[in-house]
């Protein structure tokens, strides 16, 4: 063997950087030219990974050297925690790292090698008998006896273990046979086996029923259970309102009903109800908050409603609270209250005295005590009080409000300045109990001295002033306090007052100073201080804050004119309508061409304004919007309306110049023509309206002309004219139909309908007229089969399946029209209409409250289904229900001119001359369109040219 070489003398290993292992980083001296050496580079590692894998002829591992393959892989439990796997894998590898990684490989095999040979050997004892250093001459043949030696063993312990496992076998072994065997179970087999529970229990269950003792029960404990539950079924014949119960009492069925009919009232109500104030969905709130702290306040609790349990147990618990913090005011103010409920007032008043001991320093204390205490025992406990408090406001107020006589009180509030001068509301006292008001005046001009930063001091003074010395104390107001805009509102009002409001507009000065000094209100709250002085009658100064604040911090991408028209509704809601109209006026100046907002405002002028004004503003409109034919048609209106017809004429003939050929126009002339008596005039512009603007429409309005005017023949040459240019037109089928009905001509009649469903299969009224027409003749069946088609071509229409349910109904098939109708509410469940048809017509008198109530909670708001439930409540004499829910109805949609004639036949019978004439104006003022039965009489021409109070005078006599 060569000798080896002491470690100092051996050379060093490759790549090797003395102090690397410690951190250095080499260094560098003048003599030097560059860095000292870097570690190897990715690319040189990779490089020496590739040789060593190829000298080895094995794949490289991550650190470079073959695997290692033992026969049985390690558990991941015994892996080498040290061995960078996973989250420690990539790091630098280098030649070092290789070099490293073998040398602990081949100790490894060594060491095993060893430990084989220590267990296999370990009982052999060798010895030499010759030198020991000539035993090196038989290493070799000793290794390859030792390497036999452990392959008998392994294979004899493997042998060992296979002869133990078939001696003594695993329960899963064992039963590995009748496992395979459940695989013939059958689904019967398993359905079959029995319970657990039914095996292990049954002897014993069976034992204790065998104890159980049995006892027949006698017949007429049996007759009794039976009778317990027995509904009665009849009435005796003495009985006013029932029959005798069991005990001898009386059965009161009207009660019983009653309290039914109540209690359905009372979910009616709550259906038709809203969460919150929404007025459409039901209309006002749950709870009145005024009524409901009235009757609090009203409501008085004695001793006998008390429970007296109640009051022991509070009082143990607020002893329990005084004892453990005597100190605490609440408690002992609780504790004489308590006292106070329970009728002890002496009690009280001796808890709150030992309170006020207790806690000298609580003003809560001393006023309870004072409030449970006549006059002349609070006046000796409010001095003790003040004494104890001599800068409690509360209790100098409470002193001199117990005083009697003005010069008491005075003297006492005299006093109370005197300790807290900084107090506003002492000096507000001093000054209301002056009589004179140049006592308050001086009052009021030393407390400002004193307190120059109160707002309400310096307002109040300058109005006790002259307009002069006002002016003069608002602008030392102004100095003293500059972020106050109650003060220039209150300059602007003065303004106002002294008639100087167009010449100074304080309001633009107050702007520019109030957001130098950062003390800017935000926008809603200048509409509200806007609305304070519309209330208290400053108009003018109401508009100058609109116009200096309303588009405060609104850019122009601010959907401004949108804002602004929300914000003129909310107060038109609020009532403050100078408010609104000032914010439509900026509105406009920003959005002249707006026809929405002239519209808005226009409305806001004829609802809430003069006429004059309206006028003004019409013609404001019509300059800045002269193609909008609808402001021109509404200024027309209004001189008409106002008996104006020359001026209504030339306002139409100047929205001809600006609007030729516009049917709106067109029409709008010929109803003024033709409402004042000027036949010929009408039909000389409806022909050259036919020529110059020629739309169905105005054929539809020559056609309805000449049949007002009763020219048959003349309207039938009109309407088949228009067919032949506008054949998809359906009110043209209708009208010639119509006509031909008129006339008692059914066959052409039906030939126009069936025709018109023909070209025209979407439209509901066309079917309608079709079947009705066939039931006047007398052909039900044929009704019924147009009704049948009607529902093909327009699936989902509650008029037309009410129409089916109604034929059937007419007819007196009654079962038929019930069938019909639960078909009916299948397909379009949410209609009011049908919902309508099937309480009013197809129910019980006793079910119609109940299945109102059910339609209610399926249909959210319909104004038909609200008249059903009025006249419900009409019929069972509760007026004012009936009234509540006919208003809700009309307030839910104005345009439905039945709900206006119900509503007015109710008031016929049961309401009051005021009342009616109240709501034909507001009918009028809604100009209703819609509705069955008031349509078919709007549109007759017999009644051409009538009011909306006359027709609704009509319509009330054809209601059912």
């Amino acid at each position: 063997m060569a000798a080896r070489r002491d470690f100092l003398n051996q050379p060093a290993p490759e790549n090797y950087v003395a102090g690397l292992g410690r951190g250095a980083t080499g260094f560098t001296t003048r003599s030097d030219l560059g860095p000292a050496r870097e570690g190897p580079s990715e690319d040189q590692i990779k490089e020496a990974l590739a040789k060593r894998a190829a000298q080895l002829g094995t794949a490289a591992t991550a650190y470079g050297v073959p695997e290692k393959k033992d026969e049985e892989e390690e558990d991941e439990r015994f892996q080498d925690p040290e061995n960078e796997v996973g989250l420690f894998a990539g790091g630098a590898y280098d030649k070092d790292d290789d070099e490293a990684d073998r040398i602990y490989q081949e100790v490894d095999e060594k060491m095993d090698r060893r430990r084989r040979v220590r267990r296999l050997v370990s009982p052999i004892s060798i010895s030499f008998p010759f030198p020991f250093d000539t035993a090196g001459l038989y290493i070799m043949q000793i290794d390859e006896q030792i390497t036999d030696l452990c392959a008998y063993r392994e294979a004899r312990e493997k042998a060992e273990r296979e002869e133990y496992e078939r001696n003594n076998p695993k329960i899963q072994q064992q039963f590995a046979d009748l496992k395979r065997a459940l695989t013939t179970v059958s689904d019967e087999d398993w359905a079959n086996l029995p319970e657990v529970g039914d095996l292990t229990g049954k002897n014993r269950r069976s034992k204790q029923a065998l104890k159980q003792k049995f006892y027949a029960v006698p017949d007429s404990v049996i007759a009794g259970a039976r009778d317990s539950t027995e509904l009665g079924t009849t009435v005796a014949d003495d009985g006013a309102n029932g029959g005798d119960g069991p005990d001898g009492t009386m059965t009161n069925f009207a009660d019983i009903g009653a309290a039914r009919d109540k209690v359905l009232q009372v979910r009616l109500d709550q259906a038709s109800m809203g969460s919150g104030t929404d007025t459409v969905a039901g209309s006002a709130t749950s709870i009145d908050p005024k009524g409901y702290l009235t009757s609090l306040a009203k409501s008085q609790i004695n001793e006998g409603e008390a429970q007296v349990g109640d009051i022991k147990r509070v009082r143990v618990l607020l002893e329990s609270v005084i004892k453990t913090n005597p100190k605490h005011a609440p408690g002992w103010i609780a504790a004489a209250r308590l006292e106070e409920l329970a009728g002890k007032t002496v009690a009280a008043r001796n808890v709150i005295a030992r309170g006020c001991e207790f806690c000298p320093k609580s003003e809560d204390a001393w006023l309870e005590n004072i409030r449970l205490n006549d006059n002349h025992n609070a006046k000796i406990i409010a001095a003790n009080a003040i004494k104890a408090n001599d800068n409690s406001v509360r209790l100098w107020v409470e002193a001199m409000k117990l005083e009697s006589d003005s010069r008491a009180k005075k003297r006492v509030l005299r006093k109370a300045l005197d300790h807290i001068p900084q107090s506003v509301m002492l000096w507000k006292e001093a000054v209301n109990l002056e009589e004179d008001p140049d006592d308050a005046r001086l009052l009021l001009a030393k407390a400002t001295e004193i307190i120059p930063l109160s707002v309400e001091l310096w307002l109040a003074l300058a109005r006790l002033e002259t307009s002069e010395n006002a002016q003069k104390v608002l602008n030392k107001a102004r100095k003293a306090i500059p972020t106050s805009h109650e003060i220039w509102i209150a300059a602007a009002r003065l303004q106002e007052q002294m008639g100087n409001a167009n010449k100074i507009n304080v309001m633009k000065r107050a702007v520019q100073a109030l957001a130098k000094e950062s003390a800017m209100l935000k926008r809603e709250e200048w509409i509200t201080e806007a609305e304070k002085c519309e209330e208290e009658g400053a108009i003018l100064t109401c508009g100058n804050i609109i116009r200096e604040t309303l588009g405060w911090s609104l850019d122009e991408d601010d959907d401004r004119k949108d804002i602004w028209m929300e914000d003129a509704k909310a107060s038109i809601g609020r009532g403050k309508y100078e408010t609104a109209r000032a914010m439509y006026a900026y509105a406009l100046r920003i959005f002249v061409n707006s026809r929405k907002l002239w519209l808005a405002a226009a409305d806001l002028e004829k609802n809430h304004g003069s006429k004059e004004a309206l006028w003004q503003l019409l013609e404001k409109a019509v300059e800045a919007c002269p193609q909008s034919e609808v402001l021109w048609m509404m200024l027309a209106k209004e001189k008409w309306q106002a008996g104006e017809i020359d001026n209504a004429r030339r306002v139409l003939g100047r929205a001809f110049k600006q609007n030729p050929n516009n049917e709106d126009i067109w029409l709008a002339a010929v109803k003024l023509e033709a409402e004042n008596d000027q036949p010929e005039q009408a039909r000389q512009l409806l022909t050259e309206a036919r020529q110059e603007a020629p739309t169905d429409r105005v054929w539809m309005k020559s056609v309805s002309f000449e049949r007002q005017l009763g020219n048959v023949e003349a309207a039938l040459d009109l309407v088949n004219q228009a067919l032949q240019l506008f054949p998809s037109a359906a009110k043209l089928w209708m009208m010639k139909g119509q006509i031909y009905e008129t006339e008692g001509k059914l066959p052409q009649a039906r030939e126009a309908y069936s025709t018109g469903t023909k070209a025209c299969p979407r439209s509901v009224p066309l079917w309608l007229l079709f079947s009705r027409l066939e039931e006047k003749a007398g052909m039900i069946v044929k009704a019924r089969s147009v009704l049948d088609r009607a529902r093909l071509a327009v699936p989902k229409s509650p008029e037309l399946w009410t129409e089916t349910v109604r034929l059937e109904r007419r007819a007196n098939n009654i079962a038929q029209a019930k069938t019909l109708m639960a078909k009916a509410l299948q397909e379009v469940p949410n209609s009011g209409l049908l919902y309508s048809e099937a309480i009013w017509h197809l129910e019980p008198r006793t079910q119609r409250k109940p299945r109102s109530l059910e339609a209610i909670k399926k249909v959210d708001s319909d104004p038909i289904l609200f008249v059903t439930v009025a006249r419900i409540f009409w019929g069972e004499r509760k007026l004012e229900k009936a009234q509540n829910w006919f208003e809700k109805a009309i307030v839910l949609d104005s345009d439905l001119g039945d709900t206006w004639a119900w509503y007015y036949k109710f008031l016929l019978q049961h309401g009051t001359e005021e009342k009616r004439a109240d709501v034909v104006a507001k009918c009028i003022l809604s100009e209703p369109r819609h509705g069955e039965v008031w349509q078919s009489v709007a549109k007759d021409p017999k009644n051409a040219g009538k009011g909306f109070d006359e027709i609704l005078k009509i319509v009330v006599t054809k209601l059912e």
